[in-house]
């Protein structure tokens, strides 16, 4: 479900609600949190943005089409995720990447795109097989 919120007379987009509600074949706990929560291009763009170190909401948000609690929610998923971490500093929560969570998404997508690069050997390996069974002299 997604929620979208009005504000001076336009509505925007927030967060889905349903950030957790598959689990991509072969992820599992964390991982398929992180899959599900960068499916979401805000995500994306704060985790962008959270590469150059910490951040608060109100940094966070300047620039960016939502507002600050829609950012807000996007870190809470985040968050859940494993991908970021917050801490307070004064009056504010500074959010910054969780070292851990992108290293467990970086190592599956990694694990998967070896595992396609395998299977594409395997199959250009075949169809050279089966060429040269097949030769033009064999041919009527």
């Amino acid at each position: 479900m997604l929620w979208s919120v009005v504000a001076h007379g336009k509505s925007r987009r927030t967060v889905s609600q349903d950030a957790h509600s598959a689990s991509p074949a072969g992820a599992s706990g964390l991982t398929a949190a992180a899959l599900d929560a960068v499916g979401d291009r805000t995500r994306r763009a704060i985790l962008g943005r959270l590469v150059g170190g910490p951040l608060s909401v109100a940094e966070l948000a300047d620039g960016m089409a939502v507002g600050r609690p829609a950012v807000s929610q996007h870190l809470k998923v985040l968050k859940q995720a494993g991908l970021v971490t917050d801490r307070a500093q004064g009056t504010r929560r500074l959010y910054a990447l969780d070292p851990r969570g992108v290293e467990a998404l970086a190592r599956y997508t990694s694990d998967l795109w070896s595992a396609a690069l395998a299977r594409f050997g395997d199959a250009v390996e075949d169809l050279e097989g089966a060429g040269a069974a097949g030769t033009r002299e064999d041919r009527p």
